[in-house]
């Protein structure tokens, strides 16, 4: 006898509240993070444009630590590493309680995940492949979740919690791809040394995890030195943050109101919604595009893969990814729910901000002229996606309308 198991379940009570605090955390930053790219953008294109360049190469910190860095990098590097390790946090509550927890359950969201970003990435290599900008392939293969869900909350309040749960545990996931993706393929050299350093102090990390220490006071000392290894290792120090994050303890003692994960979660996720995330788009959004004709930016390859990508590859790659782990599973659809609203989700994954721009950054820091044409790109990208988004979820929403009226 088989037995079928409802991928897109009603989500259980005890996550509902983790759930409901991400989603409005998530939110809001998005908003906000909406608001830092417009400013960089306004900025950079207008009469002031110099001093907003200046604020951006801005130099700051140690130079005997090898750590006298500009602004932009600082954000890149450091404040994005705190993003990350809040990422490494969702992951292992959903590894561990959450919808990732059972296999079965969690085959959906992956397979849509890395249905969008393989055919994302495709597409890209479609468009560059032998060109200097094929080494960005990576650009397209992130979906931006706190943007994705800003732009689902302001248009989409008709629709399911559950479908913004799919969104959320897709979205996590296609975060994970990324990460490995950054960690593989776009670090700048390799020091063993500083590399091993860094792997003996995340095993300690770990087993001070696993016997159920909880001071700050060891605890915020042993980051930043994990985070100093891995920046001087040479893979993109951000990587420490999400390690870290899934070394957190999830489960909690008798004694404890909140798991030493969820408790940093709770306590960085405004941080890093509401100012890392946001500090970052400022500083790396603000392209001049005064001296390029729109014409030659979107003939050009780059922004055509990142176009395409994203716009054509996500849904179709989420929606087809969903259906073929359904397909040949034992998972079903919620009858609450239709193929139509993982449509919207598809949608929706084309948002790709925040990633992308850390991967432009590190593939073509050495290239400005490529760096601002993929920059272009990303912007230009996601305010189609998010035109596409808005429509698919109103047309959706109006369906569900109707149905309920009737």
């Amino acid at each position: 006898m088989s037995h079928e198991v409802d991928v897109f379940s009603e989500v259980p009570e005890t996550e509902q509240r983790w759930l409901a605090r991400a989603l409005k955390s998530e939110t809001v930053g998005g908003l906000l993070l909406m608001s830092a790219a417009l400013i960089a953008l306004i900025w950079a294109n207008s009469a002031w444009a110099n001093s907003y360049e200046s604020l951006v190469n801005f130099k700051v910190g140690p130079e005997s630590l090898h750590l006298n860095l500009t602004l932009n990098v600082w954000a890149a590097d450091f404040l994005l590493a705190i993003f990350f390790f809040v990422i490494g946090c969702e992951l292992k509550h959903e590894f561990v309680l959450g919808t990732l927890s059972n296999p079965r359950i969690a085959a959906v969201p992956i397979g849509a995940a890395f249905g969008g970003m393989f055919t994302a990435a495709a597409i890209f290599l479609a468009f560059n492949l032998g060109t200097p900008a094929q080494a960005a392939w990576g650009l397209p293969i992130s979906t931006d979740v706190a943007f994705a869900l800003a732009v689902l909350a302001i248009a989409g309040h008709r629709l399911p919690m559950e479908l913004r749960s799919f969104l959320l545990t897709l979205a996590v996931v296609n975060d994970l791809g990324a990460i490995l993706v950054i960690a593989i393929f776009y670090g700048h050299g390799f020091y063993a040394m500083w590399f091993g350093v860094a792997v003996a102090l995340l095993f300690l990390f770990g087993a001070l995890q696993s016997r159920k220490g909880t001071s700050l006071y060891i605890f915020v000392p042993l980051a930043i030195v994990i985070w100093y290894a891995m920046f001087r290792s040479g893979i993109h120090a951000t990587i420490a943050g999400v390690a870290m994050g899934l070394l957190m303890r999830v489960r909690k003692t008798e004694t404890e109101q909140e798991s030493p994960c969820d408790k940093a979660e709770v306590t960085l996720r405004p941080f890093s919604a509401g100012f890392a995330v946001p500090a970052f788009a400022f500083l790396a959004a603000g392209v001049n595009v005064l001296g390029t004709t729109l014409g030659e930016a979107l003939s050009d390859p780059l922004t055509l893969g990142v176009l395409c990508g994203l716009i054509i590859g996500q849904p179709i790659g989420v929606t087809f990814g969903a259906f073929l782990v359904s397909r040949f599973t034992k998972g079903t659809l919620n009858p609450a729910l239709s193929w139509w609203d993982v449509v919207v989700v598809g949608s929706l994954a084309s948002i790709g901000f925040t990633v992308a721009l850390l991967i432009a950054e590190v593939s073509f820091m050495d290239d400005p002229a490529i760096l601002v044409t993929s920059k272009f790109a990303i912007i230009f990208t996601n305010l189609v996606a998010i035109i596409v988004s808005v429509l698919a979820i109103s047309i959706r929403s109006r369906a569900i309308g109707r149905y309920k009226t009737e």
